[in-house]
Protein backbone atom coordinates (compact mmCIF):
# COMPACT_ATOMS: atom_id res chain seq x y z
CA UNK A 1 0.00 0.00 0.00
CA UNK A 2 0.96 3.59 -0.88
CA UNK A 3 2.50 5.03 2.00
CA UNK A 4 1.32 8.73 1.43
CA UNK A 5 -2.21 6.74 0.79
CA UNK A 6 -1.79 5.40 4.73
CA UNK A 7 -0.66 8.91 6.29
CA UNK A 8 -3.54 10.70 4.87
CA UNK A 9 -6.19 7.49 5.72
CA UNK A 10 -4.64 8.37 9.46
CA UNK A 11 -5.27 11.81 9.19
CA UNK A 12 -8.52 11.00 7.96
CA UNK A 13 -9.56 8.75 11.12
CA UNK A 14 -8.27 11.22 13.72
CA UNK A 15 -10.39 14.32 11.94
CA UNK A 16 -13.73 12.45 11.81
CA UNK A 17 -13.62 10.91 15.33
CA UNK A 18 -12.41 14.54 16.35
CA UNK A 19 -15.57 16.29 14.40
CA UNK A 20 -17.98 13.45 15.76
CA UNK A 21 -17.06 14.13 19.23
CA UNK A 22 -17.61 18.22 18.41
CA UNK A 23 -20.65 17.68 16.73
CA UNK A 24 -21.90 15.43 20.14
CA UNK A 25 -20.60 18.32 21.87
CA UNK A 26 -22.03 21.30 20.01
CA UNK A 27 -25.57 19.61 20.26
CA UNK A 28 -25.62 19.82 23.95
CA UNK A 29 -24.16 22.89 24.19
CA UNK A 30 -27.14 25.90 25.79
CA UNK A 31 -24.39 28.62 25.66
CA UNK A 32 -25.07 30.04 22.03
CA UNK A 33 -21.01 31.71 21.80
CA UNK A 34 -19.79 28.33 22.27
CA UNK A 35 -21.74 27.00 20.24
CA UNK A 36 -21.16 29.21 17.75
CA UNK A 37 -17.43 28.65 18.05
CA UNK A 38 -17.85 24.86 18.07
CA UNK A 39 -19.83 25.30 14.55
CA UNK A 40 -17.24 27.32 12.91
CA UNK A 41 -14.53 24.60 14.40
CA UNK A 42 -16.16 21.92 12.97
CA UNK A 43 -16.86 23.81 9.54
CA UNK A 44 -13.26 24.54 9.39
CA UNK A 45 -12.22 20.76 9.84
CA UNK A 46 -15.12 19.41 7.67
CA UNK A 47 -13.29 21.78 4.75
CA UNK A 48 -10.03 19.91 5.88
CA UNK A 49 -12.02 16.44 5.61
CA UNK A 50 -12.57 17.55 1.93
CA UNK A 51 -9.16 18.11 1.36
CA UNK A 52 -8.08 14.91 2.65
CA UNK A 53 -10.46 12.79 0.83
CA UNK A 54 -9.59 14.88 -2.45
CA UNK A 55 -5.64 13.60 -1.42
CA UNK A 56 -6.26 10.33 -1.37
CA UNK A 57 -8.52 9.85 -4.40
CA UNK A 58 -5.58 11.29 -6.75
CA UNK A 59 -3.34 9.39 -4.50
CA UNK A 60 -5.73 5.81 -5.02
CA UNK A 61 -5.37 6.72 -8.58
CA UNK A 62 -2.26 6.54 -9.01
CA UNK A 63 -1.75 3.00 -7.78
CA UNK A 64 -1.52 -0.09 -10.16
CA UNK A 65 -5.17 -1.44 -10.90
CA UNK A 66 -4.75 -4.25 -7.86
CA UNK A 67 -4.13 -1.58 -5.20
CA UNK A 68 -5.82 1.01 -6.63
CA UNK A 69 -9.47 -1.23 -6.73
CA UNK A 70 -9.17 -1.71 -3.25
CA UNK A 71 -8.42 1.71 -1.78
CA UNK A 72 -11.24 3.15 -3.96
CA UNK A 73 -13.81 0.99 -2.06
CA UNK A 74 -12.45 2.23 1.08
CA UNK A 75 -12.24 5.71 -0.03
CA UNK A 76 -15.86 5.12 -0.78
CA UNK A 77 -16.57 4.75 3.30
CA UNK A 78 -15.20 7.43 3.81
CA UNK A 79 -16.59 9.76 1.73
CA UNK A 80 -19.99 8.37 3.16
CA UNK A 81 -18.36 9.01 6.79
CA UNK A 82 -18.00 12.56 5.51
CA UNK A 83 -21.58 12.92 4.40
CA UNK A 84 -23.16 10.98 7.52
CA UNK A 85 -21.17 14.20 9.07
CA UNK A 86 -21.76 16.77 6.71
CA UNK A 87 -25.52 15.98 7.83
CA UNK A 88 -25.00 16.47 11.23
CA UNK A 89 -23.30 19.72 10.94
CA UNK A 90 -26.43 20.66 8.42
CA UNK A 91 -28.93 19.81 11.47
CA UNK A 92 -27.19 21.39 14.19
CA UNK A 93 -26.67 24.78 11.79
CA UNK A 94 -30.27 24.84 10.64
CA UNK A 95 -32.29 27.66 11.34
CA UNK A 96 -34.68 25.05 13.98
CA UNK A 97 -32.37 23.77 15.65
CA UNK A 98 -31.92 26.30 18.34
CA UNK A 99 -35.93 27.36 18.32
CA UNK A 100 -36.14 23.11 18.65
CA UNK A 101 -33.60 23.03 21.90
CA UNK A 102 -35.04 25.98 23.41
CA UNK A 103 -38.64 24.32 22.88
CA UNK A 104 -37.15 21.13 24.18
CA UNK A 105 -35.53 23.14 27.12
CA UNK A 106 -38.53 25.72 28.27
CA UNK A 107 -41.64 23.08 27.60
CA UNK A 108 -39.59 19.37 27.98
CA UNK A 109 -38.51 19.59 31.75
CA UNK A 110 -36.54 17.05 33.53
CA UNK A 111 -38.02 13.85 31.35
CA UNK A 112 -36.82 15.59 28.43
CA UNK A 113 -33.58 16.52 29.54
CA UNK A 114 -33.18 13.20 30.24
CA UNK A 115 -34.28 11.95 26.67
CA UNK A 116 -32.29 14.32 24.82
CA UNK A 117 -28.92 12.95 26.85
CA UNK A 118 -29.92 9.31 25.76
CA UNK A 119 -30.47 10.79 22.15
CA UNK A 120 -26.79 12.07 22.30
CA UNK A 121 -25.62 9.21 23.90
CA UNK A 122 -26.85 7.09 21.31
CA UNK A 123 -25.15 9.44 18.54
CA UNK A 124 -22.22 9.09 20.36
CA UNK A 125 -21.96 5.35 20.48
CA UNK A 126 -23.17 5.20 16.72
CA UNK A 127 -19.93 7.49 15.72
CA UNK A 128 -17.84 5.44 18.24
CA UNK A 129 -19.09 1.98 16.47
CA UNK A 130 -18.55 3.60 13.34
CA UNK A 131 -14.80 4.84 13.71
CA UNK A 132 -14.21 1.01 15.20
CA UNK A 133 -15.91 -0.26 12.24
CA UNK A 134 -13.75 1.43 10.12
CA UNK A 135 -10.35 0.87 12.20
CA UNK A 136 -11.33 -2.48 12.28
CA UNK A 137 -11.47 -2.18 8.06
CA UNK A 138 -7.84 -0.76 7.61
CA UNK A 139 -6.14 -3.29 10.13
CA UNK A 140 -8.31 -5.97 8.12
CA UNK A 141 -6.95 -4.25 4.83
CA UNK A 142 -3.04 -3.75 6.11
CA UNK A 143 -3.53 -7.71 7.25
CA UNK A 144 -4.22 -8.57 3.47
CA UNK A 145 -1.33 -6.77 2.39
CA UNK A 146 1.21 -7.77 4.75
CA UNK A 147 0.34 -11.28 3.76
CA UNK A 148 0.86 -10.65 0.37
CA UNK A 149 3.72 -9.01 0.48
CA UNK A 150 4.79 -11.65 2.69
CA UNK A 151 4.00 -14.10 0.11
CA UNK A 152 5.58 -11.56 -2.78
CA UNK A 153 8.65 -12.50 -0.65
CA UNK A 154 9.12 -15.96 -0.59
CA UNK A 155 8.29 -16.54 -4.20
CA UNK A 156 11.26 -13.77 -4.72
CA UNK A 157 13.47 -16.22 -2.47
CA UNK A 158 12.41 -19.35 -4.15
CA UNK A 159 13.39 -17.78 -7.51
CA UNK A 160 16.73 -16.45 -6.45
CA UNK A 161 17.60 -20.07 -5.28
CA UNK A 162 16.58 -21.71 -8.26
CA UNK A 163 18.13 -19.10 -9.85
CA UNK A 164 21.35 -19.79 -7.76
CA UNK A 165 21.05 -23.70 -8.83
CA UNK A 166 20.97 -22.37 -12.41
CA UNK A 167 23.99 -20.89 -12.03
CA UNK A 168 26.13 -23.89 -10.12
CA UNK A 169 24.83 -26.37 -13.03
CA UNK A 170 26.09 -23.81 -15.62
CA UNK A 171 29.43 -23.80 -14.07
CA UNK A 172 29.30 -27.41 -13.36
CA UNK A 173 28.54 -28.14 -17.31
CA UNK A 174 31.19 -25.75 -17.99
CA UNK A 175 33.74 -27.51 -16.00
CA UNK A 176 32.58 -30.77 -17.83
CA UNK A 177 33.52 -28.84 -21.18
CA UNK A 178 36.91 -27.93 -20.14
CA UNK A 179 38.00 -31.39 -18.75
CA UNK A 180 36.35 -33.08 -22.61
CA UNK A 181 38.48 -30.39 -24.57
CA UNK A 182 41.61 -31.69 -22.44
CA UNK A 183 40.94 -35.07 -23.09
CA UNK A 184 40.56 -34.69 -26.62
CA UNK A 185 44.15 -32.61 -26.51
CA UNK A 186 45.28 -35.00 -24.88
CA UNK A 187 44.10 -37.79 -27.41
CA UNK A 188 45.27 -35.89 -29.98
CA UNK A 189 48.66 -35.99 -28.60
CA UNK A 190 48.77 -39.68 -28.03
CA UNK A 191 47.48 -40.17 -31.64
CA UNK A 192 50.25 -38.15 -33.24
CA UNK A 193 53.11 -39.88 -30.93
CA UNK A 194 51.77 -43.20 -32.03
CA UNK A 195 51.87 -42.35 -35.59
CA UNK A 196 55.32 -41.05 -35.90
CA UNK A 197 56.06 -43.86 -33.89
CA UNK A 198 54.53 -46.14 -36.49
CA UNK A 199 56.87 -44.03 -39.06
CA UNK A 200 60.27 -44.33 -37.15
CA UNK A 201 59.43 -48.34 -36.28
CA UNK A 202 58.21 -48.64 -40.23
CA UNK A 203 61.56 -46.80 -41.37
CA UNK A 204 63.49 -49.07 -39.09
CA UNK A 205 62.04 -52.13 -40.35
CA UNK A 206 62.45 -50.45 -44.13
CA UNK A 207 66.17 -49.89 -43.70
CA UNK A 208 66.87 -53.63 -42.03
CA UNK A 209 65.13 -55.53 -44.92
CA UNK A 210 67.09 -53.36 -47.36
CA UNK A 211 70.57 -54.56 -45.10
CA UNK A 212 69.29 -57.61 -45.73
CA UNK A 213 68.83 -57.50 -49.33
CA UNK A 214 72.09 -56.23 -49.79
CA UNK A 215 73.97 -58.09 -47.29
CA UNK A 216 72.13 -61.53 -49.67
CA UNK A 217 72.83 -59.84 -53.15
CA UNK A 218 76.77 -59.83 -52.06
CA UNK A 219 76.91 -63.37 -50.81
CA UNK A 220 75.24 -64.83 -53.62
CA UNK A 221 77.24 -62.72 -55.96
CA UNK A 222 80.88 -64.23 -54.58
Amino acid sequence: MSEVFEGYERQYCDLSANLSRKCSSASLAFDQEQKQQKISEIKAGLDDADVLIRKMDLEARSLQPSVKAMLLAKLREYKSDLNNLKKEFKRLTSPTADHAARENLLGAGIADAHSASADQRERLAMSVERINESSDRIRESRRTILETEELGVSILQDLHQQRETLLNSHKKLHGIDDAIDKSKKVLTTMSRRITKHKWIIGSVIGALVVAIVIILFYKLSH
